[in-house]
């Protein structure tokens, strides 16, 4: 198969929250491999700009200005986006919000919250595409199935205080990888999380401002290779699982974390 294992050409992406960050450039990285990109936000302005990004390198990207927390307005632009390529071959639920303070200080607000956006986003997101490509005969067309992809976090595998909605959230949705894996994989739909390390994004950057409680140099001197991630550094582990690249991937955990947690 080779390298053309990578190449979506002909296929469809949904990406959420795709207005910045990771979720633009797993957008971006997608229809750069050749898939048409639908990208879905709450940043309507955020949107515009990764579709104008990828239109501009020769890309294919339509915009869905949603609320992944809404399940029935999430569900209906999955639909229209298959609706509209005639095929959904890929899902990458990639928005996600972030939250610090001790457990102690954690109100009921907090919690839904994060767990709303991180948890029953990705939830909501991977149940409307695999609908579709069950109904397509599994897969959605593609000779080796569909796939969808789930954002977790380096914050799995190891407790850090501060960090309890959002940890929880992320564990959350490795279960639900592994339990999708399992329940999709007969119908030819394989399903897998990617858990970066710190990464430089937007939302990184707020936190960082909010805490000041490590600088950029430290989190780099984390790392055996000596830096913190950048978006593209995901995006291209999202393509990896996205393509038939990964065909006989399913139900793993995918960790660009420059070396700062090792699990077996």
């Amino acid at each position: 198969m080779g390298l053309t294992a990578y190449d979506l050409t002909g296929r469809t992406a949904f990406v959420t929250g795709a207005a910045s960050g990771i979720g633009r450039a797993c957008a971006a990285l997608l229809a750069e491999a050749g898939a048409a990109v639908h990208c879905a936000d709450v940043d309507e302005k955020g949107l515009s700009e990764t579709q104008a990004l990828i239109r501009d390198a020769g890309g294919l990207a339509a915009t869905h200005t949603v609320d992944v927390t809404d399940r029935k307005q999430l569900g209906a632009a999955v639909g229209r986006a298959a609706e509209d390529s005639g095929r959904l071959d890929v899902m990458a639920a990639i928005a996600g919000v972030m939250h610090t303070g001790r457990v102690l200080e954690t109100g009921e607000e907090d919690l839904d919250r994060v767990l709303g956006v991180n948890f029953k986003g990705v939830l909501y997101a991977c149940q409307a595409a695999a609908r579709v490509m069950i109904a397509a005969g599994g897969g959605g067309g593609g000779p080796l199935g569909g796939s969808l992809v789930t954002m977790a976090s380096g914050a799995v595998d190891a407790a850090r205080s501060g960090l309890l909605c959002y940890s929880v959230s992320k564990a959350a949705v490795v279960q639900l990888t592994r339990t999708l894996a399992t329940e999709l994989g007969p119908h030819g739909i394989r399903v897998n999380a990617v858990a970066p390390g710190w990464v430089r994004t937007p939302m990184t950057d707020r936190h960082d401002e909010a805490h000041q409680r490590r600088t950029e140099a430290a989190l780099a001197r984390m790392s055996p290779l000596g830096r913190v991630g950048e978006p593209e550094d995901v995006a291209h582990a999202v393509l990896y699982l996205a393509s038939d690249a990964s065909a006989f991937t399913t139900g793993q955990i995918l960790r660009p974390n420059g070396g700062v947690a090792m699990p077996w």
